[in-house]
């Protein structure tokens, strides 16, 4: 447990606005060895390619425990704090959430991702509701003992294309950041922000660390950092990437012996 809550701490830590921290996003142990091996400093699972990688869709379609089998192998594997997409939480309501998160942090796991999406559909929860479910994550945390690192996730930004947001929609995103943070949060996610200026006065409205995922057409990360943006993290993209270049040299052979 000690080491457990100090690698929790160490997590928190790397959290900079200016400066950072590199997360490319793994889906086993195999893969969370070799970004340790190329320099991380923290391994952070992705719920889409963990899913996919076992023969299931995004969206809670893995079993929870079969998601946790898969995050205690990786913390077992290498030496580093583990931060686990939690997707939802397995849960809708808040006593659920909290018995499902001191569940996922036996498995060493010293972070989560946690979204406001209402799985399964299209919609997000409320403001409110969403806060009273972070409270809930915290919760657990508190009763486990651990100091987790909850990384607040909205998807606000991901459910329109990029060209189309506008204020109104990071209006939304600051008061959650808000609300996210008074209930017990400890950064805040807006996945599929792109824009420039509004990344800045995000990282300028909440005192959380704010995280945005290196997708196409996402500014570099030198740009990023001097947005104020504190964790960068790359989602699915490593994963698809790599089965990519995987089924290129499959045909590659495949079409040599013919």
């Amino acid at each position: 447990m000690t080491d457990q809550i100090t690698q929790a701490e160490s997590f928190a830590a790397l959290h900079k606005k200016g400066d950072p921290v590199i997360l490319y996003n793994i889906w086993d142990a195999g893969s969370a060895g070799a970004v340790r091996d190329a320099g991380a400093k923290a391994v952070a699972t992705g719920s889409a390619p963990v899913a996919m990688a076992q023969g299931f869709t995004d969206g809670q379609n893995i079993p929870m425990e079969a998601a946790l089998d898969n995050a205690r192998r990786i913390v077992e594997a290498v030496d580093l704090p583990v931060t686990l997409d939690f997707e939802g939480g397995y849960a809708e309501t808040p006593v659920n959430i909290a018995t499902n998160a001191q569940r996922a942090l036996e498995t060493g796991v010293v972070g989560f991702n946690f979204e406001d999406q209402i799985v399964g559909t299209k919609e997000l929860y409320d403001i409110e509701t969403q806060a009273a479910r972070v409270a809930a994550l915290r919760e657990g945390c508190n009763v486990a003992g651990v100091p987790a690192f909850i990384n607040a996730r909205t998807d606000i930004f991901l459910k329109a294309a990029p060209d189309t947001h506008d204020e109104a929609m990071l209006d939304d995103a600051m008061a959650r950041a808000q609300a996210y943070a008074d209930a017990g949060a400890s950064g805040f996610f807006a996945p599929g922000l792109k824009d420039e200026a509004m990344i800045k006065r995000l990282c300028d409205a909440t005192d959380l660390p704010v995280n945005i995922i290196a997708l196409p057409g996402t500014p570099d990360t030198a740009t990023l950092a001097g947005l104020g943006v504190a964790r960068i993290s790359y989602g699915p993209v490593p994963y698809r990437q790599m089965l990519a270049w995987l089924q290129d040299k499959a045909r590659e052979a495949l079409q040599s012996g013919d």
